[in-house]
């Protein structure tokens, strides 16, 4: 789906340089508005031209402007233009997942800017637990992609992020999503929409660009076995969808207020999720209220007929989309079926205005309509604005933040520089650019590998150890060669876009072809530490490096962006101390061999050997676990306030006053009085400055088929050595102890609860 990429790189021993091709442009292009009264004065006669007017009153004025046609043209998203109401062409496809992307073809790469900061893939940012990073990220993508924008090279549309839940490790696209937990994924996806769309003089109509919560819904698989996204029904108990499924979007919708929302290609109990009403006019529309418009993935109305084979007609499938409350078609399936739709009677213009509407008072609150965009808000930025300093600094900072010490055994790092007379530098990984970005890029500013960045510290000596990621053949020998003479060692493996992207997902989730050979055959040689370096999206049975004493430290670095060789040089050698933590499990191969990609269950079923999903449900063996993450330095815990009752009031004559009950529903009257305190002192013990990146846990009573235990809280604390910190956690029994019974209902467990922070266990019991 993503255009051609146009870059050559040329690297020198410590330092690497992105020469940019482009087509050659002669002037600098302007960016893409309506109502250009300057040149077409005769525009102020059209009241959706006037921003002085209410958004209502101007979308209501354009749409009633509009022939049937015209109005058809858009509802896709290479929308054309109506040149006699001086509205040009707009392409709605841009990407913005961790940095502007060339992965739509609303937006391209070329002088006068051939490159934006391209920040760590999403899952390595989630690794941050970070909220606050989250939104500053965006915001940066924000004022990038409003600077492209200004110079005609992107649009102001942005079909990100993916808040997916990283339901199973095979997953091609998991890397682009911030895990498997709902509350880090809801937090992630509310605060990067914030941060991608709201505007700087706090006007909550206006938009600075407009984000897009994808892929709505209970869309994990890609192609797995010949499986394809396309066709695939995802059978999802009520439960399950609510529970985990859905939360990433409900509080994307509430929190975040994005402008849109993507339905998926697949089915959900046998419906299309692009042609379901209940889904979308039902929920998103109609219960949480979206402001802004609903969008098909690309081309998802062609698949619904082609592939699902779900309609007779293209266009009764145009017709359901519509009905259903597709707003938007990325793709031109509506272009080409909407007027037949009409013709027979499925379809009514009501219904394509209700459309075109929402789409165009997007366009309206991101000042499309407004004239030029150099006399708004955002119309100063340009080239200046992008690959600035501070910009590639906080890719750095980001990259360091996610990166996670798995493994550190007698504190082999950090590594000090000036102990090292020689450090071996191998793997396939070693020298990466390209494949730190991860997929859904943009040009960066500038990369250095791995194998640069330590360069540029310590004399190396380098072997690749295989010619790829697929390593079919490994040079062991020339890998132990180096290694036996070294000081230390960093061994760099992984995977690449070639394992895991879009359209395709992984079989086995060991290290590919001959990587643990070379691995284990290289630490065996060794005299000095051996530092295992893991770049990949999703998690890889490493148990026999976990279990080999030989191999004294694992990271795992993610896909970590344009600075990730230096953010991976920076832990190494202690210029950073890791404070990041997995927002996924790392489960052995014998559960992808046992488990069925297909099969959406969270929960598991002992009747049939599942063993469920995610550190919620799955209670068997792990290489590692959720939240797993060391650090240079110790920290302590102590409870300082911790209440051990929380008794909820019911009003008179309620049931539960008079027979038991196993949960009440969370009835907001009731809920207003039932917040409790969780304060935890934390102290610096070690010898290194550094962040703990606490985690708050749940295990609530096992009644409904509750979690094992879910994450209600997380916090990051920065300590110098011996100094210590106080943390709060404001906890609110209905919002972040609640359940989900087997009908899909929210409900107040009753009983004992179990507070879960590191080795710390608190007991809780909620009563009425």
């Amino acid at each position: 789906m993503a255009p051609a990429k146009h870059s050559l790189l040329i690297c020198f021993p410590i330092l690497c340089i992105i020469l940019l091709h482009s087509r050659p442009v002669f002037a600098q292009q302007k960016p893409v508005f309506a109502c250009d009264v300057e040149n077409n004065p005769g525009l102020k006669n059209f009241s959706f031209c006037d921003p002085s007017l209410g958004l209502k009153a101007r979308v209501d004025d354009l749409v009633s402007s509009l022939t049937l046609q015209e109005k058809i043209g858009w509802l896709v998203s290479g929308s054309k233009g109506v040149s006699r109401l001086g509205i040009p062409d707009y392409q709605w496809w841009s990407e913005a997942l961790h940095g502007v992307s060339y992965g739509g073809p609303g937006t391209r790469f070329s002088s006068p800017i051939p490159a934006a900061t391209i920040f760590p893939q999403v899952i390595l940012i989630a690794a941050t637990f970070n909220d606050s990073l989250f939104e500053t990220i965006a915001k940066v993508v924000s004022t990038e992609a409003r600077a492209m924008y200004n110079v005609g090279l992107a649009g102001l549309t942005f079909f990100s992020p993916n808040i997916n839940i990283f339901r199973d490790p095979r997953w091609g696209r998991g890397q682009e999503t911030p895990g498997e937990d709902p509350l880090l994924s809801s937090n992630y996806g509310a605060a990067y929409v914030r941060g991608l769309q709201r505007t700087d003089d706090g006007d909550e109509e206006r938009l600075k660009v407009a984000g897009c919560c994808k892929h709505y819904i209970a869309y994990d698989l890609d192609n797995w076995k010949g499986i394809q996204r396309y066709s695939f029904n995802a059978v999802v108990t009520q439960q399950d969808l609510e529970d985990t499924y859905m939360p990433p979007f409900k509080r994307c919708v509430l929190d975040g207020d994005p402008a849109s929302v993507m339905c998926s290609y697949n089915q959900v109990n046998g419906k299309p999720t692009c042609g379901n009403p209940e889904l979308l006019a039902g929920v998103v529309r109609g219960e949480w209220r979206l402001n802004g418009y609903i969008v098909s993935d690309f081309d998802s109305l062609n698949e619904m007929f082609n592939s699902q084979h779900y309609t007779k007609t293209p266009e009764e499938t145009a017709a359901l989309a519509m009905n259903s409350g597709v707003d938007l078609n990325c793709g031109s399936f509506l272009s080409n079926h909407a007027q037949a739709a009409v013709d027979r009677g499925l379809l009514s213009e009501t219904m394509i205005d209700r459309a075109v509407s929402n789409n165009f008072a997007t366009l309206m609150r991101l000042g499309f309509f407004d004239g030029d965009p150099s006399k708004q808000l955002y119309g100063n930025l340009g080239p200046e604005d992008v690959c600035t300093p501070e910009n590639q600094e906080l890719a750095l900072e980001v990259a360091r933040q996610g990166i996670v010490l798995l493994k550190n055994t007698d504190s082999s790092l950090p590594l000090y520089p000036q102990a090292i007379k020689s450090l071996a530098v191998i793997g396939p990984n070693a020298n990466a650019t390209h494949t730190m970005l991860g997929d859904y890029e943009g040009v960066p500013c500038n990369y250095m590998s791995p194998l640069q960045s330590l360069t540029a510290s310590v004399p190396t000596v380098y072997q690749p150890g295989c010619g790829d990621v697929l390593c079919g053949t490994a040079q062991v020998e020339d890998a132990k060669k180096i290694a036996s003479t070294a000081d230390a060692v960093v061994i760099i493996v992984g995977s690449d876009l070639s394992i895991e992207t879009e359209t395709v997902d992984r079989v086995n989730i060991t290290l590919l072809g001959q990587q643990q050979t070379l691995v284990s055959e290289v630490a065996e040689v060794s005299k000095g530490p051996v530092i295992l370096v893991i770049m990949s999206g999703g998690g890889m049975d490493v148990q026999f490096a976990k279990f080999n004493p030989k191999i004294t430290s694992i990271l795992w670095v993610g896909f970590p962006g344009e600075a990730g060789g230096a953010a991976i040089a920076d832990v190494i050698f202690g210029h950073y101390n890791p404070s990041g933590r997995l927002p996924m499990t790392w489960y052995p191969q014998s559960y992808v061999e046992k488990v069925e990609m297909t099969d959406m269950n969270m929960r598991p079923d002992p009747a049939r050997g599942y063993p469920g999903r995610t550190y919620r449900f799955y209670n068997g063996p792990t290489v590692f676990e959720f939240g797993d993450g060391l650090s240079y330095s110790q920290f302590n815990h102590q409870l300082v306030t911790a209440p051990t009752l929380v008794s909820i009031p019911l009003e008179e004559g309620h049931v539960c006053k008079s027979s038991m009950c196993r949960s009440i529903d969370p009835v907001e009257q009731s809920c207003n009085n039932a917040s409790i305190d969780v304060h935890l002192r934390v102290k610096n013990v070690g010898n290194y400055s550094g962040s703990d990146t606490v985690l708050l846990f749940s295990s609530p009573p096992q009644v409904h088929n509750a979690p094992l235990r879910h994450l209600i809280g997380y916090q990051k604390l920065h300590l110098t050595p011996q100094a210590e910190g106080l943390i709060r956690f404001d906890i609110n029994v209905c919002k972040h102890l609640s359940i989900v019974d087997e009908n899909g209902n929210q409900k107040v467990a009753l009983g004992e609860y179990i507070l879960h922070i590191g080795s710390l266990m608190h007991s809780l019991h909620v009563v009425i």
